[in-house]
């Protein structure tokens, strides 16, 4: 390795100074090949198990771990296990994107992205990045994966959704650049995903190769536009998705046949030609968990990772299976599919993001103690609530319902429209009607769930019986954006979708989606339709004084919750 590219650690993102280089210089200067090859794998921990994570740190030597969400307990004790054992300090990361729970069920949920894009306040998508960094920081990270960059184009993609700062690629942009300032001032280093931008397809890259479909002018003016500012900003690390990208492959590298385009994270010229040379970037570039469909699919196990990493990546994001991972590593560096040059610089930038957050100098071990004083803060929560009271969005209203008040509705029938989200659990609540319920009781309603009976032909009494028997009838719908799923989608009971609004122009109607902004798909003709793109603790109650008319709906739709249907505007 030149001593011109050492040279470029130097520059943005990472800036180090000269006692950062020497670090660099001398750890870079003892390794071993092995201990090189150890360091490009980023492995995940659902648990303390000290026997496996001792294994990883000290015999595999590996240059991170991505913590699922665990009790504070858990998670400290798994941190400090490594880096206890580390040669080399660890790069701790977490799915931070809707705050410290990202990590810990201890932390705050503070708000999903497009709650926060609902704000319309820029200060609260920096609040959103600091508190993550505050209170992942306190149990031991240092890594954010997020923030999530993507453009929420297609309504029909199952995965981006509230995820994303909406439709909008310069509230994309600005509130993106907000997360990562907040992030990046407390130490942290922030990931901008999923290069190179999910949200045009409406498949997920989980399960299959996705494609971003855009052309090379339309994805400069979108993505593009996206990914150089926050390049601009000093954003350390890019994960790039697999998800590929033709047009550019196609510009950037004519001889390629479509059936030869790869997914970004083996694409040689979108990591190299765009991401390195067009946007500037200088910073880690990590894959997306390489576990996913979507990396496998185009190319054999055996080559795809020691190509990830020729190609242009400089980290790998999970292992399928551990050693046989890291043989393929070895393997194709021993036959060329891995050159000695590209390692080193794959290494070289490890090494340099670690001591811009300065790992060789910092205290890496987590102190219970100390995380217990961060964790849920008065404070964090406080903005935790103030997302939740700006975000909650009034989409369409019939004129006379509100207020909803007992005088006036005493006996609501409430639909409960529910889904278990699955371990990632980026947005994940369950059991919510069960929690509205008694919400709606202390105020004075008298609340009836709906229980179907299975009656033949979907009734669950005559017309005239509904009539008498309920004032208002209230949806709640809490269908999570999740992994591994094709669709965000109503699937109404059998018998004949016996939960279907039939009674709109009978019964006032409210629907309300906590999750996806995109049912009015679904429920075209309610008239009266709420979102609030996400749920913490402060939700609900203020869901409720917002329909008795105690406050006032605020949020702005980030995105065209109309789903480009001429009826859900009726």
């Amino acid at each position: 390795m030149g001593e011109v590219d050492i040279n470029r650690l130097r520059e943005k993102p990472f800036n180090l100074n000269e006692e950062d280089m020497k670090w660099v210089q001398v750890t870079f200067g003892k390794m071993t090949m092995q201990e090189k090859i150890g360091q490009l794998f980023f492995m995940v921990g659902y648990k303390q198990d000290e026997p496996f994570l001792k294994h990883i740190a000290e015999e595999i030597g590996i240059g991170g771990l991505m913590c699922r969400s665990m009790a504070k307990e858990e998670v400290v004790a798994t941190v400090s296990t490594l880096q206890k054992s580390a040669q080399i300090p660890l790069l701790i990361a977490a799915n931070l994107e809707a705050g410290g729970q990202g990590i810990t069920s201890d932390g705050t949920k503070v708000g999903s992205n497009m709650a926060v894009a609902a704000t319309g306040n820029d200060e609260l998508a920096y609040e959103l990045g600091r508190i993550c960094a505050i209170e992942g920081g306190s149990v031991g990270a240092n890594y954010a994966f997020a923030p999530v960059v993507d453009i929420d184009f297609n309504f029909r993609n199952p995965i981006t959704n509230t995820r994303t700062f909406g439709s909008s690629t310069e509230r994309v942009k600005t509130m993106g650049a907000a997360y990562v300032k907040g992030c990046q001032e407390q130490g942290m280093a922030a990931s901008i995903k999923h290069f190179p931008g999910d949200g045009v397809d409406e498949r997920d890259q989980h399960l299959v190769t996705s494609v971003n479909s855009l052309t090379t002018e339309e994805w400069d003016h979108t993505f593009g536009s996206v990914y150089r500012h926050l390049i601009d900003e000093g954003a350390k690390t890019v994960m790039v998705g697999h998800i590929v990208l033709p047009e550019y492959s196609k510009l950037l590298n004519p001889s390629l046949r479509d059936e030869d385009i790869l997914p970004a994270s083996l694409a040689s010229e979108l990591l190299g030609g765009l991401l390195r040379e067009r946007l500037g970037f200088n910073g880690l570039i990590i894959t997306d968990a390489t576990t996913m469909a979507g990396m496998n699919i185009p190319m054999p196990r055996n080559e795809l990772v020691p190509r990830a990493i020729e190609n242009g990546c400089d980290m790998f994001l999970f292992t399928k299976n551990l050693e046989e991972d890291v043989k393929f590593m070895r393997e194709g560096l021993a036959a060329g599919m891995l050159s000695t040059n590209r390692l080193d610089e794959a290494v070289l930038r490890i090494l340099g993001l670690k001591a811009s957050l300065k790992l060789h100098e910092r205290e890496n071990v987590p102190v219970l103690a100390k995380a217990e004083q961060v964790l849920r803060h008065d404070s964090h929560r406080e903005t935790a609530r103030a997302i939740a009271d700006q975000s909650i969005t009034l989409v369409k209203e019939e004129e006379g319902v509100f207020p909803i008040i007992p005088e006036r509705f005493p006996r609501v029938l409430l639909y409960g429209i529910e889904s278990e989200a699955n371990a990632l659990g980026y947005n994940k609540t369950s059991g919510l009607a069960a929690s509205f319920i008694p919400l709606l009781e202390n105020e004075g309603f008298s609340v009836t769930l709906f229980e179907p009976t299975g009656v033949y032909e979907g009734l669950q009494g005559s017309y005239t019986e509904m009539k008498k028997s309920y004032d208002i009838i209230v949806y709640l719908c809490n269908l999570a954006t999740k992994s591994n799923q094709t669709a965000v989608r109503i699937e109404w009971l059998n018998p004949m979708g016996i939960n279907v609004p039939n009674y709109i122009n009978s019964i006032p109607t409210v629907f309300i989606s906590t999750e996806n902004p995109y049912h009015l798909l679904d429920v075209p003709r309610v008239k009266t339709y709420i979102n609030t793109y996400g749920v913490n603790e402060y939700t609900l109650p203020l869901l409720i004084e917002k329909l008795m008319g105690v406050s006032e709906f605020v949020g702005k739709s980030p995105v065209d919750p109309f789903c480009d249907k001429w009826d859900t505007k009726l």
